[in-house]
């Protein structure tokens, strides 16, 4: 299996994003909720801050409204943290897609659905990416984009 997102993100930021996310644990005193998100520094990747979330694990069969209440949280979570610290751009990985059995339509959907929304609502000028590993993923946001 491909490694995740996620293993390469700590893995080229280095130990010190793996000790600052430890001490956010063990200050807060349980692992972040579902549709949260944390900010910390990016250490060797070349952005200033990762912005983490806790997409939702599907299942049953397909996602229920609660899994696609829990990914359109974590979009919103992480666009509000960007804007609380003045960041222009932001990268989203296809969240809770994968390994977490989200149907990649249905998540590229909300994804695309939660980021249109939240600046529309706020106003935000926030430019953002969505980064995909596979050719599937990049025909569905493309036509997704295509829409806009």
């Amino acid at each position: 299996m491909a490694a995740s997102i996620m293993q390469y993100i700590h893995t080229y930021a280095g130990v010190q994003l793996r000790l600052e996310c430890a001490e956010i644990i063990l200050e807060q005193g349980h692992d972040e909720e579902t549709g949260s998100a944390k900010i910390t520094g990016a250490y060797n990747l070349p952005s200033s801050f990762v912005i983490h979330t806790v997409g939702p694990i599907v299942r049953g069969p397909v996602p229920t409204a609660e899994d696609r209440r829990l990914l359109s949280s974590c979009y919103e979570s992480s666009l509000v943290l960007a804007d609380e610290k003045g960041i222009v751009s932001i990268a989203f990985c296809c969240i809770s897609a994968g390994e977490f059995h989200f149907p990649p339509e249905e998540a590229a959907k909300i994804a695309f659905d939660s980021v249109v929304k939240y600046k529309a609502r706020t106003g935000s000028s926030i430019k953002v990416v969505f980064d995909v590993f596979t050719d599937n993923d990049r025909k569905i946001y493309s036509k997704l984009l295509g829409n806009c």
